[in-house]
C-alpha cells in the first residue's frame, strides 16, 4: 500500500471506533435512565448518598455482561488456527463461564468442557475459553449455549468430531422460585464422532466428567 491508502485506511478505523465509542457513551445514558427508573419504581430513593451512582455502575455492569453481542469467533481466531497432522482427542475442561438467564436477567454459572477430534487443523487452546467467553457474554438459556459453542468450534476447525458438556447452577432456581440451593443443570451437544461412535463419546466423557 501506499502511504495514502495507510493513511485512509487509518482514517476510516478512527472514524467506525469514535462512531462505535459514541454509540456506546449513548447506549449506557439510555440502561442508566432505564435502571434509575427501575430503582424509583421499587419504592427507592435514587437521591440518596448510596444510590446516586447506582445507575451509572449498573448500567456499566450490564455492558460488560453482555459485551458477547459485540464479539465474534472471526476476530479472535483469525491468526490462531494452525495446520498440524494430529488427529486424537484434545480437551479443555474446566473453563469457568458466567451467564445471565435471559429469563429473569439473573446469572447462571459453573463450569464448560470442551473436546474435539483434529482435521489437519488445531487451533490455541485459550481461544477456546474465548469461545466460550464470547457466547456466555449474551443474554442466554444453557441448551442454546452449549449448542453455540459446539457450532462455532465446528464452523471454524472443520474437525472430526466436537463435544461439549456444560454444568452450571441458575439463581434463577436459588434466589427465587422453587430455591433449590444444591441443583445443577448438566447439557451437552455431540457433533461428528463424538455424536456417531459411542466409544469416542465415552472417553471424552470418562476424562471430561471424573474429579
Amino acid at each position: 500500500f501506499c502511504n495514502l491508502c495507510n493513511k485512509n485506511i487509518i482514517k476510516t478505523i478512527c472514524l467506525k471506533k469514535h462512531s462505535e465509542d459514541a454509540a456506546d457513551s449513548n447506549n449506557l445514558c439510555h440502561i442508566e435512565k432505564a435502571y434509575s427508573t427501575i430503582l424509583s419504581e421499587l419504592g427507592e430513593d435514587v437521591d440518596r448518598e448510596g444510590l446516586l451512582r447506582t445507575p451509572l455502575r449498573a448500567a456499566k455492569a450490564m455492558q460488560f455482561l453482555t459485551k458477547g453481542y459485540k464479539e465474534t469467533t472471526q476476530d479472535i481466531l483469525n491468526d490462531a488456527i494452525f495446520d498440524e497432522n494430529h488427529e486424537e482427542m484434545v480437551i479443555v475442561k474446566d473453563i469457568d463461564l458466567f451467564s445471565l438467564c435471559e429469563h429473569h436477567l439473573v446469572p447462571f454459572y459453573g463450569k464448560a468442557h470442551i473436546a474435539y477430534l483434529p482435521n489437519k487443523k488445531v487451533v490455541g487452546l485459550s481461544k477456546l475459553a474465548r469461545i466460550v467467553e464470547i457466547y456466555s457474554r449474551r443474554l442466554q438459556v444453557q441448551e442454546r449455549l452449549t449448542k453455540q459453542i459446539a457450532s462455532a468450534i465446528s464452523e471454524a476447525l472443520e474437525p472430526a468430531g466436537v463435544a461439549v458438556v456444560i454444568e452450571a447452577a441458575h439463581m434463577c432456581m436459588v434466589m427465587r422460585g422453587v430455591q433449590k440451593m444444591n441443583a445443577s443443570t448438566v447439557t451437552s451437544v455431540m457433533l461428528g464422532r463424538f455424536h456417531d461412535d459411542p466409544e469416542v463419546r465415552t472417553e471424552f466423557l470418562a476424562l471430561t466428567m471424573k474429579k
